[in-house]
């Protein structure tokens, strides 16, 4: 991986702060930016946290982490970014948030500098016609948490060249993560099969047929998830799962994708989940309780 020695992660909230410690284990210089200049700070004591963590857990040793940690720097303009020989978008799932960010961007970039986004769900096609460089775009989505997660779904826009597709699957690697290659259609392959299946779970919880604590328990007992789907949309946000239903429902125009309506009625009131210290769970106390 010649080709690639500088990162930069746009975009300071949890997933980017998980693929920034991800990148920097990987032996990568990673350079994290945020809109809110004071986030990529708070992202980097994030990182110092969760490598203490893997270090008391036996995972990682005190070298490893240490090493990993100053190879990640703080950057407080775009402008910062123009060194990096790729660089992973990790905004919003908002496709006018994600587009803005490419197009202030790019006026910066030299002409061999990789582009990616870590969407769950957009148009690798459209994201990238937001750009200077088509055919050096691609979809890199980590899943979350990006340093626990094996997978990096690897999805092409209709004019990502060979080249680009190589190099990103042989970034992903050397990350020691696994790789699928997905199509560039709504949601791709995890969140095509997963989203909707949350949103059966909260119709579900909706029209009675089950509380939350039987909702996941079911699930957890009965398929042998590790974490039952209220749990897990919790844990994803439940703006996100909500963006990534619109998106389905507006590229498939198909009425199984509709949202259901107490997933919007909870997005809505501000109940998204874990970051926000309620959602199907309520987070205040030591243990989380079920809020239906």
């Amino acid at each position: 991986m010649s080709a690639i020695r500088r990162v930069a992660v746009i975009g300071a909230g949890q997933m980017g702060m998980g693929i920034a410690q991800t990148v920097a284990l990987g032996g990568y210089e990673v350079g994290v930016y945020d809109s809110d200049a004071s986030r990529p700070v708070q992202a980097i004591g994030g990182v110092a946290a969760s490598l203490a963590r893997n270090v008391a857990r036996g995972g990682l040793d005190q070298d490893q982490a240490d090493a990993a940690l100053k190879r990640i720097r703080p950057i407080t303009a775009l402008e910062e970014a123009a060194g990096a020989d790729l660089v992973i978008e990790a905004a919003t799932e908002d496709e006018a948030v994600k587009k803005a960010v490419f197009a202030a961007l790019t006026p910066h970039l030299g002409p061999d500098t990789l582009l990616s986004s870590n969407t769950s769900s957009i148009s690798i096609t459209r994201l990238a016609s937001a750009t200077d460089r088509p055919e050096r775009f691609i979809g890199l989505h980590f899943m979350k948490p990006a340093p626990v997660m094996k997978l990096v779904e690897i999805v092409r826009g209709i004019a990502t060249s060979k080249a680009t597709y190589e190099t990103a699957v042989a970034f992903a690697e050397s990350l020691g993560k696994t790789t699928t290659e997905a199509e560039d259609f709504p949601a791709f392959i995890v969140n095509r099969i997963l989203v909707p299946m949350i949103n059966e779970a909260i119709y579900t919880l909706y029209e009675g047929v089950g509380n939350v604590a039987s909702i996941d328990k079911a699930l957890k007992l009965g398929a042998n998830h590790p974490m039952g789907p209220l749990e897990l949309a919790d844990f994803m946000g439940l703006d996100v799962v909500l963006a990534i239903m619109n998106v389905l429902h507006d590229g498939l125009a198909d009425t199984k994708y509709r949202p259901c309506p107490l997933l919007v009625k909870y997005v809505e009131a501000g109940w998204l989940g874990r970051k926000s210290g309620r959602g199907f769970y309520d987070y205040s106390g030591d243990v989380p309780e079920p809020t239906r």
